[in-house]
């Protein structure tokens, strides 16, 4: 079961939103029916479903519906028709008190103006939550220390907001939002209102927090960049509908319209893209307990000059050379005391913007290496036609680049 379901949700503002109903089921645009009724589409039928831990994004220009989306997911909006369901239960039939708890024990909220009290401490404001629910001081103080120390911001329980930046401020939105142990965050524009540096940084510590806590997020942003950094999925939106909905890869390889397309055009490749993206399996691979001859063998098979060594469970353990085996052999000298240990390695989420610097010193392939494991391997010709070229004609290079990737 998700985490979030939505369903053919709907919200048209307007004295009548029944007329702007038919006209919508009738197939009619959202400029036609406001230039016919006067009513704004601001959600047309979106349907999508966010699953536990996951970090899904919803995003796009402004008027797209995107701000409106999410306050219907919690029902700041009453929405027109459709469905909303947390862990199964039905948002849109709740009575007041039962939305009233599904807010306060499941969904926190982070506004994009920050919403702090500037008359309570930065302790008392973390708390907040937990005072309106009637948790005792000491219990309710003691989660929201613990919750500002997870942001970063132990030390600062009693200053006030006025006295904080803007990026600190923010995180005092966000453990709030925290502290009420809510398994799922809605984010409106949480970061707009900041500077790039402190933006950036804001978006690094919330994918470290996720990562740590688990917690369910739904994103809005409309910051193509940011969105593809942070969302395991994203959710695309124009004039109130979803156009398309993927991972930040499948939108750049397959935009969905002629919108999408132009969305994404300029986008940076280099900060979207891992190494995860364009490592190879390498050609040839020996372990640790072969011998010389196996090794010279499997060299001459393919037509490569080096082999990568593994250990038990893939465990990386260096790179052989064609002449230091053949003079290994001749001088009867243990494999393991010639193997290449200061082959560059980096981890599966590396971006490609650091893997072009790593690769201009790199006379190897680099290497894909977790938890001391071998995942794959990284040539220069890899990480070029994965920026210029695309998955596609990246693999259709694949025996021309066999040779630099033997290097």
């Amino acid at each position: 079961m998700s985490k979030i379901e939505v369903k053919d949700l709907t919200k048209i503002f307007g004295s009548h939103p029944s007329q702007g109903m038919k006209l919508l089921e009738e197939g009619r645009e959202k400029s036609e029916i406001l230039k016919k009724t006067g009513m704004t589409v601001g959600v047309n039928k979106a349907t999508f479903s966010v699953e536990e831990g996951e970090f899904f994004v919803i995003m796009g220009l402004s008027g797209s519906g995107k701000s409106t989306l999410i306050r219907l997911v919690n029902r700041l909006i009453e929405p027109t028709s459709g469905e909303i369901l947390i862990d199964g239960e039905n948002l849109t039939k709740m009575n007041t008190t039962d939305l009233l708890n599904t807010r306060r024990k499941k969904l926190g909220m982070v506004f994009q103006n920050f919403g702090l009290l500037p008359h309570r401490t930065i302790l008392s404001n973390v708390a907040y939550g937990l005072e309106i629910q009637g948790v005792k001081k000491e219990e309710r103080e003691a989660k929201a220390r613990k919750t500002l120390e997870d942001v970063g911001l132990k030390g600062y329980e009693d200053s006030y907001p006025t006295e904080l930046s803007g990026g600190m401020q923010q995180r005092v939105g966000i453990a709030r939002a925290l502290t009420n142990d809510a398994d799922i965050l809605l984010m409106d524009e949480a970061f707009s209102a900041l500077d790039p540096i402190i933006r950036k940084e804001m978006q690094n510590e919330l994918i470290s927090l996720q990562s740590k806590l688990g917690k369910t997020i739904l994103f809005i942003t409309h910051d193509l960049d940011e969105a593809l950094k942070l969302g395991d999925r994203i959710a695309i939106m124009k004039d109130g509908a979803i156009v398309q909905i993927g991972s930040a890869e499948h939108i750049l390889e397959n935009p969905a319209d002629d919108y999408v397309a132009d969305f994404v055009r300029d986008v940076d490749r280099s900060k979207i893209l891992e190494a995860s993206h364009v490592m190879k399996r390498p050609e040839v691979v020996m372990t640790h307990k072969d011998g010389h001859r196996m090794a010279i063998r499997k060299m001459e098979e393919v037509g490569a000059s080096s082999i990568f060594v593994v250990g038990k469970d893939d465990e990386f353990k260096g790179l052989l050379t064609i002449d230091d085996a053949i003079k290994a052999y001749k001088e009867d000298i243990p494999l393991k005391d010639i193997l290449i240990q200061d082959v560059l390695s980096v981890p599966p989420t590396t971006p490609l913007s650091e893997l072009i610097e790593i690769a201009v010193d790199s006379k190897y392939p680099i290497t894909v290496v977790e938890d001391n494991k071998l995942l794959g391997i990284i040539s220069r010709v890899s990480i070029l036609s994965g920026l210029v070229l695309g998955k596609e004609v990246e693999n259709d290079l694949e025996t021309e680049t066999s040779e630099v990737m033997s290097r």
